[in-house]
C-alpha cells in the first residue's frame, strides 16, 4: 500500500475556505477510486467525495456545491477544495485509496466507508460558528 499523507487543515470561521491536500506517492492504481471520508467524534466515518482515474467525481450530498475533489495526472496528488464551510465540517479528514466502483456505486462507501479501501493519518479541520 501507498503511505498516504493528507496536509492542509486547520481552523476558519463559518463560510471560510480550506483545501486539503493527499500526497500518494507512488499510486498507480487506474481501476479504483480514491477519495475522502470524516469523522467527527462519537460518530461514525461518513464518504465525503470520491474520483476516478478518468476524473469523474461523486460527492455526498452535504457537501455538494461547496465541495470540489481533483487530483493531478499522475494520482499521486488528491485535493479537496473546501468552500462556504460551516461548523457541521468539523472533523478529521481522511484521504482514502483503494475505493472499488461497487462500493461507491452501490452507496457501501458512503454508508460505511470504513469497510472499504485504507486511510492516511487524517487532518483536523475545524469550524467555527
Amino acid at each position: 500500500q501507498v503511505p498516504l499523507v493528507e496536509s492542509g487543515g486547520g481552523s476558519v470561521q463559518a463560510g471560510g475556505s480550506l483545501r486539503l491536500s493527499c500526497a500518494a506517492s507512488g499510486y498507480q492504481y487506474k481501476n479504483y477510486f480514491m477519495g475522502w471520508l470524516r469523522q467527527s467524534p462519537g460518530k461514525k466515518p461518513e464518504g465525503v467525495a470520491v474520483i476516478d482515474a478518468e476524473g469523474f467525481a461523486m460527492y455526498n450530498e452535504a457537501v455538494k456545491g461547496r465541495f470540489t475533489i481533483s487530483q493531478d495526472n499522475t494520482r499521486e496528488n488528491l485535493y479537496l477544495q473546501m468552500n462556504n464551510l460551516n461548523p457541521e465540517d468539523t472533523a478529521r479528514y481522511f484521504c482514502a485509496a483503494d475505493l472499488s466502483p461497487g462500493a461507491v456505486y452501490s452507496g457501501t462507501y458512503w454508508s460505511r466507508p470504513e469497510s472499504e479501501g485504507y486511510w492516511g493519518q487524517g487532518t483536523q479541520v475545524t469550524v467555527s460558528s
